[in-house]
């Protein structure tokens, strides 16, 4: 049985979780990393760790999604609360830009990028990995990043052009494959351009993936995102396995048993 890790995986929203986590093991899933994105979810996901401890381990964040319903004062004990638990995380996540029009009504360029620098500064104080979003904001995101000297990031389920994932691969940093590297051409072009020493798998479960026949993805979907990276790269879905799940051990400091 291959070997894998779900690098990003929205655990708190998924239905039926024991039951999902049971699949994930029967998959080959030797681990999980699942993200928050709010105060709320961020509770949630130490809550689901703590049941699930060397299988399931926690990333505190705060999505730029969220920031629309959040005051100052809301972003601020967010913040706060994924510092006083940033020994026990192995990353800090989801974070970043999204520059879509609909997220840019309720949450400014200016507001998002504020909020995304004091949360890289929290990365950098603690040394821990960040996990990014960053749809149509790829170059802000990568120099955010970069010019916050954090040493770690994967840009999860990049899209961006071919010029900023060679600044985000120059620089050291990952990207990491979803089930749409299937159909998705952007992300397929980014996942062929990527060198596999720098990719992580994902399934950012529960999305819905899928053009003619979708389907709400979990764990063990992260099956889906290693064949696909197998047939970009013409490689076998063994080597697959060991690279990507010896990337991720590296990148996040976890050794599951």
């Amino acid at each position: 049985m291959l070997k894998t890790i779900d690098t990003h995986a929205h655990l708190d929203e998924l239905e039926n979780l024991e039951l999902l986590i049971e699949k994930a093991k029967e998959a080959g899933l030797e681990a999980i990393v699942a993200v928050g994105s709010n105060t709320n979810s961020n509770q949630k996901i130490l809550e689901i760790c703590q049941e699930h401890p060397h299988f399931i381990y926690p990333a505190l964040g705060l999505h730029p999604w969220e920031l629309g319903d959040l005051d100052l004062t809301q972003i601020n004990y967010t913040l706060q609360s994924i510092e006083e638990k940033a020994g026990c995380i192995v990353a800090i996540g989801e974070i970043g830009l999204d520059y879509d029009k609909r997220v840019l009504k309720r949450a400014s360029k200016d507001s998002q990028k504020e909020t995304l620098k004091r949360l890289l500064t929290l990365a950098r104080h603690y040394n821990k990995p960040v996990a990014l979003h960053s749809r149509y904001a790829w170059k802000d995101c990568y120099d955010l990043v970069n010019n916050a000297g954090i040493k770690k990031a994967v840009f999860h389920w990049f899209t961006g052009f071919s010029n900023v994932l060679r600044d985000i691969l120059d620089a050291g940093y990952f990207i990491s494959c979803t089930p749409a590297a299937e159909y998705h051409e952007e992300h397929r072009r980014a996942i062929k351009e990527t060198p596999l020493e720098q990719l992580l798998l994902e399934t950012d479960c529960p999305v819905m993936y899928g053009r003619e026949t979708k389907y709400r993805s979990q764990p063990a979907d992260i099956l889906r995102s290693l064949k696909a990276v197998a047939s970009l790269k013409e490689t076998s879905e063994i080597t697959i396995a060991q690279q990507t799940t010896h990337n991720a051990r590296q990148f996040f400091g976890i050794n599951p048993p």
